[in-house]
């Protein structure tokens, strides 16, 4: 028997309310699961919903405009039911979130020392001392070099790669079960994209957190995943072990993700492409979402959604025409 997930999300429905009386659908039907010290690759093109269903597990949707339905189990919460203060308890103890932009999610009024201690005492209390020496360890740990003065700057002294290590060691201040990356090698060279990914492994390997990882980049995703759910249009279309789907793809999708990554064995005049447009989603359409841009389709794809259905063991796919193999052999 299996053990249970460190986080169990069941039937997830995120809709925000417009002033105009419009409704987005901005995630519908979502089920996802992470178990203990597994790498999760949340991935698929901007506006898909990746980084809202992040910020409903962590309880920070605005209440007046999004409306929430579904269950996220966490660590014996469900995290929907769970009340402010609980959550106030949660985030950056045992449920932590490094955030796209670091720039603009450090407070510029306050030293970088001076936010990571701020949530070791909110959280572990003690001598503010002991506090300090955590974090210019934490900072030590996250490979930002004399820590013992760069504790007391400001984050617009430092550089980008920097910054983003300081967030890394905010979300790590309290030893998280579970850390959610958001985009977090966005807008980083490729230097220090890679020293950012060994750093999360290395991390991983110290101190057994799961993570969710989102992102747009499937060459991150290879680099640190266990596990990839790719999403379009609000919804989960596949989910496979990181090898699985990278071998053996089976939704149209993910296979044109796939094609437009660049290849240096092969030369070609132009990128592939996915032709076409993302649904509007405050109207979704009755079939699948995908249909309109899908090489495969049929009459039958655009009458009614198609179920998410294991098409391997372990590897769901939600194509009726999965497993897609069959159509180009």
């Amino acid at each position: 028997m299996s053990a249970a997930p460190l986080i169990d999300i069941k039937d997830l429905r995120i809709r925000f309310h417009g002033d105009d009386g419009r409704v987005t659908h901005a995630v519908d039907s979502i089920d996802l699961s992470v178990a203990h010290g597994a790498t999760l690759g949340l991935v698929g093109e901007s506006g898909c919903g990746k980084s809202v269903t992040s910020l409903a597990i962590m309880g920070l949707l605005p209440k007046q405009s999004a409306e929430i339905s579904g269950a996220i189990r966490f660590d014996g919460f469900d995290l929907l039911k769970t009340s402010d203060q609980t959550l106030r308890d949660l985030r950056g103890n045992r449920l932590a979130m490094i955030f796209q932009e670091p720039m603009t999610s450090l407070n510029p009024s306050l030293t970088i020392g001076e936010q990571i201690i701020e949530t070791i005492l909110r959280h572990r209390g003690g001598a503010r001392r002991s506090a300090r020496e955590r974090a210019i360890e934490l900072l030590r740990r996250v490979h930002i070099p004399s820590p013992e003065r760069r504790i007391d700057e400001y984050p617009h002294k430092l550089s980008g790669g920097m910054r983003q290590r300081v967030m890394i060691a905010m979300a790590l201040a309290c030893d998280p079960r579970l850390l959610i990356a958001d985009e977090p090698t966005t807008a980083l060279d490729v230097t220090l994209q890679a020293q950012i990914l060994e750093l999360m492994r290395e991390l991983k390997a110290a101190s057994g957190a799961a993570i969710i990882l989102i992102t747009h980049d499937l060459g991150v995703v290879a680099e640190v995943c266990d596990e990839v759910a790719v999403m379009y249009a609000g919804e989960i279309v596949e989910r496979a072990p990181v090898d699985e789907l990278f071998s053996k793809p089976q939704h149209p999708y993910t296979v044109g993700l796939l094609g437009s990554i660049p290849r240096l064995d092969h030369r070609a005049d132009q990128l592939a492409t996915i032709e076409g447009m993302v649904p509007n989603m405050a109207q979704p359409p009755a079939g699948c979402r995908f249909a309109a841009r899908c090489p495969f389709v049929r009459d039958v794809c655009t009458r009614a959604p198609p179920p998410l259905v294991e098409v391997s063991p372990g590897h769901l796919s939600r194509c009726i025409r999965a497993p897609l193999e069959l159509l180009v052999s």
